[in-house]
């Protein structure tokens, strides 16, 4: 029983996740500004329902807290942002409408720790992960 409730919530994040992803037809599936989008959604849907902590500790393990390499210092960057408005969001809805508001006001190698960045477009693949 246990397992089947520790597979269910990371499930419920990846369905939910990949379901805007499709829809938001954002090019640059990986390094781009859809990798961005479904980093910072996932981690706004962590921050909401269960605590920003939780996206502190899968950035750490998964992106190695951003160092390495230029991609995975993105991802780790708008974790940070997808928490933040996760975390700050009132509802479902407006948890979405924030973060696809923030990545459409993102930009390349932004620096700013309020604003989704993204690699330049000759590094992004369009993947779908």
């Amino acid at each position: 029983m246990v397992a089947v409730v520790l597979a269910a919530y990371p499930t419920f994040v990846l369905a939910n996740v990949y379901w805007k992803f499709f829809q938001a037809d954002l090019p640059g599936g990986r390094n781009g500004p859809a990798d961005a989008y479904r980093h910072s959604l996932a981690s706004a849907i962590v921050a909401f329902t269960l605590s920003p902590r939780c996206v502190d500790w899968v950035t750490a393990v998964m992106e190695d807290d951003g160092r390495g390499n230029a991609s995975r210092a993105m991802d780790a960057h708008n974790n940070r942002i997808g928490a933040r408005l996760g975390a700050a969001a009132p509802s479902w809805a407006a948890m979405q409408r924030d973060v696809r508001a923030a990545v459409e006001h993102g930009a390349v190698n932004a620096a700013s720790t309020d604003q989704i960045t993204w690699l330049a477009p000759m590094a992004w693949q369009e993947r779908i992960y």
